[in-house]
Order: C-alpha cells, then sequence, then structure tokens
C-alpha cells in the first residue's frame, strides 16, 4: 500500500468505531486525512488517533467528496440514509450494518485475497459479513480441501455488544439492579437479559425469522462460493458484554475425517485450535483477540457424515472492525 487515501468514518463513538480507529493505526492503515462521524448528540466528542485528538463532526453535514472510502459502522438507518449520498460524491464504502442487500454490496472475506473480490469499479460498496459469519466462514474454508457442506446448521450465542454501546450499558444497568435487590425495567431489549438468555435477536418476520438469522443465511453460501449450500441459524442473546460463541455442524455428503478436520484447522492462518478434551470461551480467550478460537471437534453422534465445532470469536474486534480494515486495504491494493 503505497498511497495514502483519506477515510471517513461514521459511527465514531460507538464500540466497533472505537475499535476501527485503534486498528488503522495499529496496522499502520495509509490514512491521509481521518474523519470521524456521529449523530449530532455524539459531535464534538474525540478519539486519540496517531498522537492528536480527532474531533467527532455531525454526520449530517459532511461532504463525502473529501474522502476516497467511508467505514459505514453505525447502525442500519443510517446507512440507508447516507450510502446514496456517498457514491454520489465519488466515495466508495465498506457497510457494517448489513443494511444493503447482498447483491448490491457483496460481502468480502479478506484471508482469501484477492481471489474473494467481486468485479469493482469506484465508486463501489461492498458489505462487511456479519460477526458470526466472519467466524464461520473461516473456519469453513480451513475445513474445504476435507470438508464439503451441503448443510449448515447455527447457533450464535451473541453478546450484547452486538447491539452497540447501549447493549452493553443495557446489561450492566440490569445486573446492577438485580444485585441491588432494585425491581427491573427493562430498556432496549423487551425483558431481562441479565442472568437469562433471550431466545431471539430483535423482531421476526412472519415466519419466525430474524434479519440476522436471514442475513447469515444469505451471507454464508456468498462468502463460500456455495450457492446451494443450506444455511439454517438461531440468534441468541447472551448475558456476555463481549464476545460470541457458535455451535456449528456441518452436513457433508459422506464420512468426516475429524483426524484431518483438525490438522486442516491447526494449520489455518487466523485460526487458534483448542487442544482435544478443553474448548475456548469468549470471556476467557478470545475478547481481545485476532484469531477464531475452535474446540470441540466431534463426527456427530449417530452420523459420521456430520462435523460439529465450537467457535468463540470476538465480535466487536476480530468480527466487525479487524475484518472491515482487512477489507480495506485489499480495496486500496487492487481498486483505489
Amino acid at each position: 500500500m503505497s498511497q495514502s487515501i483519506n477515510i471517513a468514518l461514521i459511527g465514531a463513538t460507538g464500540s466497533v468505531g472505537e475499535a476501527l480507529v485503534e486498528l488503522l493505526e495499529e496496522r499502520e492503515f495509509p490514512v491521509k486525512e481521518l474523519h470521524l462521524l456521529a449523530s449530532s448528540e455524539s459531535a464534538g466528542q474525540s478519539l486519540s488517533f496517531r498522537g492528536r485528538q480527532v474531533r467527532v463532526r455531525s454526520l449530517d453535514a459532511f461532504d463525502f467528496s473529501q474522502v476516497q472510502l467511508a467505514f459505514f459502522a453505525a447502525g442500519s438507518e443510517v446507512t440507508k440514509a447516507c450510502h446514496e449520498r456517498a457514491l454520489a460524491a465519488g466515495c466508495s464504502l465498506i457497510d457494517m450494518s448489513a443494511a444493503l442487500p447482498l447483491a448490491q454490496a457483496p460481502c468480502v472475506l479478506p484471508e482469501l485475497g484477492r481471489e474473494g473480490l467481486p468485479v469493482l469499479k469506484a465508486p463501489f460498496q461492498v458489505s462487511a459479513p456479519t460477526p458470526s459469519a466472519v467466524a464461520c466462514a473461516l473456519v469453513l474454508t480451513a475445513l474445504r480441501p476435507v470438508v464439503q457442506p451441503h448443510q449448515l446448521q447455527l447457533t450464535a450465542m451473541l453478546s450484547m455488544s452486538t447491539l452497540g454501546r447501549s447493549g452493553v450499558q443495557e446489561l450492566a444497568r440490569q445486573t446492577a439492579e438485580l444485585l441491588n435487590g432494585r425491581p427491573l425495567e427493562p430498556k432496549g431489549v423487551d425483558r431481562q437479559v441479565a442472568f437469562n438468555l433471550l431466545a431471539q435477536v430483535g423482531g421476526v418476520d412472519e415466519q419466525g425469522h430474524a434479519e440476522l438469522e436471514k442475513r447469515l443465511a444469505a451471507e454464508l453460501p456468498q462468502l463460500l462460493e456455495l450457492p446451494d449450500l443450506s444455511v439454517s441459524a438461531t440468534c441468541a442473546l447472551v448475558p456476555v458484554f463481549f464476545g460470541d460463541s457458535l455451535a456449528l455442524s456441518v452436513q457433508c455428503d459422506s464420512p468426516v475425517d475429524v483426524t484431518a478436520a483438525q490438522q486442516a484447522l491447526e494449520a489455518a492462518t487466523g485460526i487458534e485450535l483448542v487442544e482435544a478434551g478443553d474448548y475456548p470461551t469468549a470471556v476467557g480467550d478470545a475478547v481481545g483477540q485476532d484469531q477464531v478460537y475452535v474446540g470441540r471437534v466431534r463426527a456427530g453422534v449417530s452420523d459420521p457424515r456430520q462435523l460439529n465445532l465450537w467457535i468463540a470469536s470476538d465480535n466487536v474486534r476480530k468480527g466487525a472492525a479487524l475484518n472491515a480494515v482487512q477489507i480495506a486495504e485489499l480495496l486500496i491494493k487492487h481498486y483505489l
């Protein structure tokens, strides 16, 4: 990466936005000028970047012609409202909110290199996959030489940071209220989540599917280039601040060689295989790390064509921020 470009970061004051700023500095991304943007309520705050304080400005009046690339790390409504304005100004964008259809903004898995990039012409828009899709796709890509899946069953136990900073704050507030014997009135979620588990994330459609579940079912076949792959996903909220835990079941057409699968995972870049007899946890292993942790690799109890795995990953750092920065590194190398 020889050239420097101007960058805009929408959602700079959120957990993912702050992690993005840290990683842009940590990875020495070629930023010429960094524009930090947020809602008018958050404007005026400052974040440290390369030894100086960068003030957060309001998104409303921002001129996207000043930048070549924008990270959209705020909510989906913000992306839907502003992405056309960015494109019209000649600014390419990485959508981290899952707001745009995959046909319009295809997903990118940086670990695939240029092979994982669609054919693009600036200004363009691509999607950073959801954190659960990032973790699963990395694992399945590593397994591809020995496992050919035709069906996936995923149970994603998501931390409260999935809902952003407000989710983390709500879990802390609920926990404090309950430990102090005070009555609880949930805010931002429809019921108690502290010391509990909520069986869905957000609202559901007429068939009972949440948007995040449908997004996972769309992203994984595209990322793996397996258009006929059947994906069934259930997403739940758990009383954990950061880090996701995933139970993944892979159904194949022929018996799985578990030893070969373990060897493939152990050799893969970006994956940490936990030794047999142990298993990773989000809090104890994954949070703050750039690797995806895998354990409990085993065949099905009654079906040798089934491979079951336990996955732990930092949803904010690895699943969201690092993945988006790696996408940007690919884009600036090949297209910007």
